[in-house]
């Protein structure tokens, strides 16, 4: 018997088509217009039109010369009369009066700061005068009890901020402010001044060839140690730049995220072990198991680590803590859903040995899920090393901490580009370093 197949009317078929068409051509308009309606929410609720009005690219352009420039101030206290010559305006890099830089000069109570290009600040008696290409000289004295401003033109340009209290300017060359108490000139210049060596050094301001002369051949400046041991002590104490404290601060943050990786993965093992439906029968634990690993990996890290640092106070140890609570429930479940989908028939050959429930999971179920447990630690090992940064910041501890130190000051925010590259430099070198020990650990691993 041959089974009769019947087709639906033409009719029947055209009309479904079109329906179908409809709905689709409905959804194509329907889904723009969601998105058009939801950006337009998001442009007057985060006041986007107020946000453009208000934002100073000046300050940004200020901002990121900071990042690769450091500024060199000339400051006068007017009470005393008083001036001295420092970088970044810290007693550490004050320039000694016999090695002033070329273009500050110094004769009895006038002071000539060159800013090049033309530009040329003078102190001159309790005022000072500022020479601006095609503008003119801008003269500021005080008076009274606040500041007088004379101007070339009657206008006061948008780059002078004036006030009762305070005069300053900015150019392209460099920053010049004074009020009653104090006149402040800034020069930028490019590069991390200072980084190797600080002015109180007898290595400051020698070439590379010099350095390389003294640290082979030179005689020692140091009876005590060679040139090339001074420069290190020199180089790794800078009181500017903290090399040391750096080096110990990276240090630490791989070692919280160190600590913190490893101790979850010890401890989410043999919990997985319970949470797998294979491996443990009873429901209520399991469930139990499962709940718990929902609830620590879904409290944020940041928040594990301000009650932990409350709980146990400020430290390293508190934030591998933090990662620890997150990490044990993110490979609780893992580890579970790993130990589920072993292969049954190599835990049942292992048993027929007569092996021992332990010997069966070492020798049966442990090399299958090894690769994978390996894999996804080394993962959470390079991804905590970023997280430990932000951990530092808040529990006092490692390269964060220096960070935001360095930030909330506003100071010197080319050592905050500097925390920020060595930073990069060491997710980069643990990606690097975890990549490798998984193609070597997880290639041994499938090989035996």
């Amino acid at each position: 018997m041959t089974a009769m197949i019947s087709t639906p009317p033409a009719g029947t078929l055209g009309d479904a088509a079109v329906a179908a068409f409809d709905r689709k051509r409905r959804v194509a308009f329907a889904i723009p217009a969601v998105v058009l309606v939801y950006l337009t929410y998001i442009f007057f609720a985060f006041d986007i039109p107020g946000i453009v009005t208000n934002a100073r690219t000046d300050n940004a352009a200020i901002l990121l010369s900071d990042f690769w420039s450091h500024k060199t101030h000339v400051t006068r206290d007017n009470r005393s009369g008083t001036v001295t010559v420092a970088i970044e305006g810290e007693n550490k890099g004050t320039y000694p009066p016999s090695r002033l830089p070329e273009w500050v000069g110094m004769q009895d109570s006038l002071t000539r700061i060159d800013l090049g290009k033309g530009y040329e600040v003078v102190y001159e008696g309790e005022g000072a005068r500022f020479t601006v290409p095609d503008y003119g000289v801008i003269r500021v004295q005080p008076e009274g009890r606040g500041i007088r401003l004379d101007l070339p033109e009657g206008e006061i340009p948008d780059w002078i901020n004036a006030s009762s209290a305070r005069v300053t300017v900015t150019t392209p060359e460099g920053r010049f402010s004074m009020t009653r108490n104090r006149t402040e000139t800034f020069r930028y210049e490019p590069g991390w001044e200072l980084f190797f060596f600080t002015l109180d050094s007898p290595f400051s301001g020698l070439s590379f060839r010099e350095l390389a002369n003294l640290a082979i051949s030179g005689e020692r400046i140091d009876p005590a140690r060679p040139n090339i041991v001074h420069m290190i002590s020199d180089f790794w104490n800078n009181q500017m730049w903290r090399h040391g404290d750096v080096a110990w601060a990276l240090f630490e943050t791989v070692l919280m995220a160190f600590l913190g990786t490893m101790g979850a993965a010890v401890v989410a093992l043999p919990l997985a072990f319970l949470a797998a439906s294979n491996f443990t029968p009873a429901r209520s634990l399991r469930f139990v198991l499962r709940r718990f690993f929902d609830f620590v990996r879904g409290v944020d890290g940041l928040i594990w680590t301000i009650i932990l640092s409350r709980a146990f106070g400020p430290g390293p140890l508190t934030g591998s803590l933090a990662i620890l609570m997150t990490d044990t429930g993110s490979f609780g479940k893992l580890f579970s859903e790993a130990l589920e989908n072993v292969d049954r028939k190599q835990v049942e050959g292992v048993q027929s040995t007569g092996a021992s429930p332990i010997q069966q999971a070492r020798f049966g179920v442990m090399p299958q899920i090894v690769p994978v447990l390996l894999s996804q630690v080394l993962y959470y090992l390079e991804s905590n090393t970023r997280s430990a940064t932000v951990i530092g910041a808040i529990v006092g501890g490692g390269i964060g901490l220096l960070l935001t130190q360095a930030i909330i000051t506003q100071k010197d925010w080319e050592e905050v580009s500097y925390y920020i590259i060595l930073i990069v430099l060491m997710v980069m070198a643990m990606d690097s370093l975890s990549g490798w020990l998984r193609g070597l650990l997880i290639g041994q691993t499938g090989r035996t």
